[in-house]
């Protein structure tokens, strides 16, 4: 397997809902968080993405909640991609409080000109940053 982009956020108050636990709209926030520092991580920022002519839309996107985080604990937002395509990718982001899988799925992306909004290939820098985090199958 490769290595696994991990980044670490503490649930805020305003995140939980009235059952006192994370609201499961957020994990899709938590995500796009989790994603913007992966592509530090790579070298690059978002900005520097789209202003070099590319961009990532998201075409679709499944969770599902197996146990509720808390205010005040720290979300480990795992991010292994599982596919590099020609023009997408594939992440399946895990959830976790410590041991505890909080929630987990899978969502695509797909890269875009910025401009027309149509699929573009993906450019062989962000597919040569990404390749360690690529997770192997055996």
């Amino acid at each position: 397997m490769g290595d696994i982009f991990t980044h670490r956020i503490r649930v805020r108050y305003s995140e939980c809902d009235a059952q006192g636990v994370v609201f499961n709209g957020q994990y899709l926030f938590l995500y796009d968080v989790a994603v913007t520092e992966l592509w530090r991580a790579i070298g690059s920022t978002w900005a520097g993405m789209v202003d070099a002519g590319n961009d990532l839309v998201v075409a679709e996107a499944r969770l599902r909640f197996r146990e509720g985080a808390r205010f005040d604990e720290l979300i480990d937002v795992r991010l292994p991609i599982a596919h590099l395509g020609t023009t997408s990718m594939v992440i399946r982001p895990a959830f976790r409080v410590d041991d505890r899988l909080i929630a987990d799925g899978e969502v695509r992306h797909v890269f875009v000109d910025p401009a027309t909004k149509r699929k573009k290939e993906m450019p062989a820098g962000i597919r040569a940053a990404l390749q360690p985090y690529l997770m192997v199958e055996g």
